[in-house]
C-alpha cells in the first residue's frame, strides 16, 4: 500500500452476533459479553447443541431495515445491506459530491445459505426459487452497487478469512492511486450448511464456547454478519468537513503457500504480511499498542499466528486479543467486523478481551488480554488469516 495519500475513514456499519449496529456492538463489547450461544435459529432441527454466533435480525426485520419488502433478497445481500447503510448514513455520502464512487465487497458463501435448500428440487427439475439467480458471490455486491448507487466500479472479492481484510486494502489503494474518492468496502457472510459441515468435517469445531490462543481450545464457533466501512481520501474529508473517524495508515498481504487449509508452523506469510503493513504505515513495532488477533481457536492457527507475532514482535508484542470469542468465526466478514473493533478500540481507548482465556501457550506465549482494560493506543494491528495461506494485515491509526 504505497502512496503519500492518506486514507480517512469516515463511515462503518456492522451486523454481527454482538450488535446490529457499532453502538450495539460496543455496548457488548464494554461489558464482555458474548453473541455466542447454542443455536436458537439456524441449526435448532439438526444440531441445537451447537455454539454460533447468530444475527439477532431476520430476513423480514433487515428488509424492513433496508427499506424495501421484498423476498427476492437473500440472507448475504441483507445483511450486507444492513451494515453498508449505517456506514454510508454516518459518512454523509448521500449529500457530498464525489467524482468516481466504487464498492468492494467481499464474501465466501454468497448466496448458498439460500441456494442449498433449493438444490434437491433443482436436481429433480422442480421449480425452484428465484434465489438459484443469487447463489454466486458477485450477486450481493450488485445488488449493494445498485442500491447504493455505488456503480462506477465493483467488484467482488473473495480469499477466504482475508476476504473483508483485501476488500479494505483494495479500497485504500483505488483511494490512494485516485482512482477513486469514495469507496464503500467490507464483507459479508452468513450461516451456512455447507460451511458448518466443511468445518465439522475438519474437525475445526469447538463443543464449546471458543477459547483463542488458551492452552487447552478446541476449535472454533462459526459465525454470521457483516462489516462496511467508506473510505475517502484524508484530504477531501478535511474540505469537506466530514467526520473522521481514523486512518487507514497501512496495510500488507502475503502468501505462506503452505497448505489449502492449514498456516505455516512458523506463520511466515502473517509474518510478513505484518511487515509490510508496519513498513506502508511507516510505524515500528514499539508503535502499535493493540493487536486484534486473528485467533480461530483452533490448534494450528494460534500456534501460527503466536509463532509469528513473538518473531516479528520479540521483547516488544503489545497487548493481544482475539475478538471472535464475542462474534465467532464469521468468515469473509471478520476482517471487516475486526476492523470496526479494532477503530472502536482506538476512539474509545479501551482494550477488548479475549474471552474464555485461561492458561497461556507453552511456546510463544503471547500476552493476552483476559478482561477489559483501559489503553493508551494510537496504531492497532488487525490481522486477517484465510485458509489458502492468503495473510492479511492492516493497521489503524488515531485521526
Amino acid at each position: 500500500m504505497t502512496g503519500a495519500t492518506q486514507v480517512a475513514i469516515t463511515g462503518m456499519g456492522i451486523v454481527s452476533a454482538i450488535g446490529n449496529s457499532a453502538d450495539a456492538c460496543l455496548h457488548s463489547l464494554l461489558h464482555s459479553q458474548t453473541g455466542i450461544s447454542q443455536s436458537t435459529k439456524f441449526l435448532t432441527n439438526t444440531h441445537p447443541d451447537s455454539y454460533l454466533g447468530e444475527v439477532t435480525l431476520s430476513n423480514d426485520e433487515m428488509q424492513i431495515l433496508c427499506g424495501e419488502k421484498t423476498k427476492l433478497f437473500d440472507r448475504t445481500t441483507l445483511l450486507a445491506w444492513v451494515a453498508a447503510k449505517e456506514a454510508y448514513r454516518q459518512a454523509e455520502v448521500g449529500r457530498r459530491k464525489f467524482n468516481r464512487k466504487a464498492l468492494i465487497s467481499a464474501t465466501t458463501v454468497g448466496g448458498m445459505g439460500h441456494t442449498e435448500k433449493q438444490y434437491a428440487k433443482y436436481l429433480c427439475g422442480e421449480p425452484c426459487s428465484d434465489f438459484i439467480s443469487s447463489h454466486f458471490c458477485g450477486a450481493s455486491t450488485e445488488v449493494l452497487a445498485e442500491k447504493m448507487d455505488m456503480r462506477d466500479y465493483f467488484t467482488t472479492i473473495s480469499t477466504a478469512c482475508s476476504s473483508s481484510a483485501n476488500a479494505i486494502l483494495h479500497a485504500a489503494r483505488l483511494i490512494r492511486t485516485g482512482k477513486a474518492d469514495c469507496v464503500l468496502a467490507g464483507g459479508v457472510d452468513p450461516l451456512s450448511l455447507f460451511t458448518f459441515y466443511g468445518f465439522q468435517s475438519l474437525k475445526l469445531l469447538d463443543e464449546q464456547l471458543c477459547r483463542p490462543f488458551d492452552l487447552n481450545r478446541s476449535g472454533l464457533n462459526l459465525g454470521e454478519g457483516a462489516a462496511f466501512f467508506i473510505l475517502e481520501p484524508l484530504e477531501k474529508c478535511l474540505q469537506d468537513g466530514a467526520q473522521i473517524l481514523g486512518i487507514l495508515s497501512g496495510g500488507g498481504n502475503a502468501n505462506d503457500a503452505f497448505h489449502e487449509t492449514a498456516s505455516s508452523p512458523d506463520g511466515r506469510g502473517a509474518k510478513i504480511a505484518m511487515q509490510l503493513a508496519l513498513t506502508s504505515a511507516k510505524l515500528k513495532t514499539t508503535d502499535i499498542g493493540y493487536i486484534n488477533a486473528h485467533g480461530t481457536g483452533t490448534q494450528n492457527n494460534d500456534a501460527s499466528e503466536a509463532a509469528a507475532i513473538n518473531s516479528e514482535f520479540g521483547k516488544n508484542i503489545p497487548p493481544v486479543s482475539s475478538t471472535k470469542s464475542f462474534t465467532g468465526h464469521t468468515l469473509a466478514a471478520s476482517g471487516a467486523i475486526e476492523a470496526v473493533i479494532s477503530l472502536l478500540s482506538l476512539q474509545n481507548q479501551m482494550l477488548f478481551p479475549n474471552l474464555h482465556f485461561e492458561t497461556p501457550l507453552q511456546e510463544n506465549p503471547l500476552p493476552i488480554i483476559s478482561s477489559l482494560k483501559k489503553g493508551n493506543i494510537s496504531h492497532v494491528l488487525s490481522n486477517s488469516f484465510g485458509f489458502g495461506g492468503n495473510c492479511t494485515s492492516l493497521i489503524f491509526s488515531k485521526k
